[in-house]
């Protein structure tokens, strides 16, 4: 699905690295919605990390939403009222069954879901969720974005660059003890697919006991990390992506050009 604005040269992307309250839906949107006044009037974009709601639960039965729910509704009253997109994750119940979804609110409240492809088969999640099974790129401000959650970043061939997207969004409950496998993947999700790659991670210690550190960060195209957020520590990072950084290596470099050709099944 693809949503068509006005093209931006620049865009203007905010990120929450910050702990969640466990499974208090309520809670945590207080709580974000503290963090909005510390925002300049002119962000484009805000991204929330992976089930920003509740931490990551296997709980769904009883903390799941529907997309006419107090947090889906949120998420439009903040897009209208800030004038400002946002996009993050969110335990989703439709038709009996129960996602991990991300949701991306625009301006004017209009809303495009990517339901996690991946479901994370160590925790349960498989057996919990439904796994998604469209790829999702939404066109906002003149950029393609393809929206992905956590353990999707493992899986390179769903994460192709096959529709020329100019960044990827990777929203996380990413532990502590596998994090280098999360600065590695990030960076090589940057440079294979020649976009800007962003991973917002949450950090602090869940109900589970995991430990989550952050290390969430934006890749340039080169792979070069342009946001270095402290670890384990709570912040809000503000950065303006530019297309010309984009346009110019592709056309220099060339590399999509020679990529394969295939299919998902």
């Amino acid at each position: 699905m693809i949503i068509l604005e006005v093209m931006q040269e620049h865009l203007k992307v905010a990120f929450f690295q910050t702990d969640l309250v466990w499974e208090d839906a309520k809670a945590n949107r207080k709580n974000f919605k503290e963090k909005f006044q510390e925002l300049p009037s002119d962000v484009d974009l805000i991204i929330f990390p992976e089930m920003f709601t509740t931490g990551f639960t296997m709980n769904a039965e009883t903390m799941a939403e529907t997309m006419d729910g107090k947090s889906v509704e949120w998420m439009k009253k903040q897009a209208l009222e800030y004038d400002i997109a946002l996009m993050g994750s969110l335990i989703i119940k439709e038709n009996d069954k129960f996602y991990n979804r991300m949701i991306f609110t625009f301006p004017d409240g209009y809303i495009v879901a990517y339901d996690k492809r991946h479901t994370f088969s160590l925790a349960g999640e498989d057996k919990v969720f439904e796994a998604g099974k469209e790829k999702v790129i939404i066109e906002y401000k003149g950029w393609k974005i393809c929206p992905l959650i956590c353990y999707d970043l493992r899986f390179p061939v769903w994460s192709r660059n096959t529709a020329d997207y100019d960044m990827v969004v990777y929203v996380a409950n990413w532990p502590k003890p596998r994090i280098a496998a999360w600065d590695a993947l990030l960076k090589a999700r940057a440079i294979e697919n020649m976009c800007y790659c962003i991973g917002v991670n949450r950090i602090g210690i869940d109900e589970k006991q995991n430990e989550y550190c952050g290390h969430s960060a934006v890749y340039d195209v080169l792979g070069n990390n342009i946001t270095p957020l402290r670890p384990n520590k709570e912040q809000i990072e503000i950065l303006t992506l530019e297309k010309k950084h984009i346009e110019y290596y592709r056309n220099k470099l060339k590399f999509l050009n020679d990529k394969d050709s295939f299919t998902i099944e």
